[in-house]
């Protein structure tokens, strides 16, 4: 559907503003979706984006500025996220043991454990939404999308 008729516009968007309302009308589709397969496991996307990077360490633990720089979702208070994961018992913080300024965050084996059950589940919700281009599609626009960002 033209995103003019998904904001009911009676004029033609002039391109470059036609393009930010798809990409963002476009993420927020996603995100709804994406929201609701988390729901039932009380996780919000950021939180599982941290669960996801403590994962991604393979049994190392990662101190809050390396889970920030890898974020999705930059302005993501990574503290409270944390602090909300610990309370489900999904991560484990210590004090680091070469700094004692910083703070060493692991994933634990409960978190591991959602994160399998999760994955066959996340996996077909991208897939879902890659089911409607080809292989050749899906490479172009992530092209295109890195080339918009300026990257």
């Amino acid at each position: 559907m033209k995103i003019e008729k998904v904001i009911k516009s009676e004029t033609k968007l002039p391109l470059p503003k036609r393009t930010v309302l798809n990409i963002m009308y476009t993420q927020n589709v996603q995100a709804e979706s994406f929201n609701e397969l988390l729901k039932p496991y009380e996780l919000s996307p950021e939180q599982f984006n941290v669960l996801r990077i403590l994962r991604g360490q393979k049994g190392k633990p990662a101190n809050m500025c390396v889970i920030q720089e890898r974020m999705v979702a930059k302005t993501s208070n990574t503290t409270r996220l944390v602090d909300k994961l610990l309370l489900k018992e999904l991560v484990t913080r210590k004090v680091c043991s070469e700094n004692r300024r910083k703070m060493d965050i692991g994933i634990t084996k409960k978190g591991l454990d959602l994160l399998l059950e999760l994955d066959p589940k996340v996996q077909e919700h991208e897939t879902g939404y890659a089911k409607n281009l080809n292989e050749t599609e899906l490479e172009q626009l992530n092209l295109l999308l890195e080339k918009y960002r300026g990257e």
